[in-house]
């Protein structure tokens, strides 16, 4: 009996012990581009004509008649902005115009406004839970999810820690297309000591059966 109850201690240990989960690398600041379903919001100087909040069609595209020839997903920024120009250049010779992207992020989990919109590119991870209403009374701010697809269409995981005021999580820039999940705060009682006493209940009981077999042997 005196094993099974030393057994039984080092599993409660080990389970009140449990590892939390390495922190993967965070996702450098690589240069953002548009995706179909995002937006772009462009301004021409005395054309209004060409003037508003437009999508990207799924062929990378402008979701406009007079723009349906100018591709500006798939590509840098700077390189859409240079299609743009190259295409009102045919009909004003210089023209003036300002090009702002609009990239789809989703914010979900225990947050206070579960929501998908479209922001600016330099948005960052802790602005964007901001704009969402920040986590609820039930959300762990120290186990949020980063979820991301590569464009060969890869799911990739970072687990980022926005508790600490110190962390650089905050600063991590969204990504078109990027999913920002809040995962529920553990509970101590249920997650942990309820489980606990389960196990060490069962692991005793285990050791009655064992001592009565060996007693009725005796």
């Amino acid at each position: 009996m005196r094993i099974l109850a030393s057994l039984a201690i080092l599993l409660a240990s080990l389970v009140l012990a449990q590892p939390t989960l390495a922190q993967e690398a965070t996702p450098r600041a690589e240069q953002a581009v548009l995706t179909p379903g995002d937006s772009i919001r462009i301004e021409v100087w005395r054309k209004p004509e060409f003037s508003g909040d437009f999508l990207i069609a799924p062929d990378g595209s402008i979701s406009h008649p007079l723009y349906r020839s100018v591709r500006v997903a798939g590509v840098p920024f700077a390189t859409a902005e240079t299609n743009i120009r190259r295409f009102l250049t045919g009909f004003e010779e210089n023209p003036q115009f300002v090009m702002e992207p609009l990239i789809r992020v989703a914010v979900s989990g225990e947050v206070n406004r579960p929501m998908v919109f479209a922001t600016r590119p330099e948005t960052t991870v802790g602005e964007a839970l901001a704009r969402a209403g920040g986590a609820n009374t039930t959300g762990a701010r120290n186990r949020v999810r980063l979820i991301r697809f590569t464009p060969a269409g890869q799911q990739q995981v970072w687990r980022l820690d926005l508790e600490n005021s110190n962390s650089t999580d905050f600063t991590v820039p969204v990504r078109s297309g990027d999913l920002i999940v809040v995962d529920k705060r553990k509970s101590f009682t249920k997650d942990i000591l309820l489980p606990t006493l389960g196990v060490i209940g069962s692991i005793a009981s285990v050791g009655l059966l064992i001592d009565r077999i060996g007693r009725g042997r005796n």
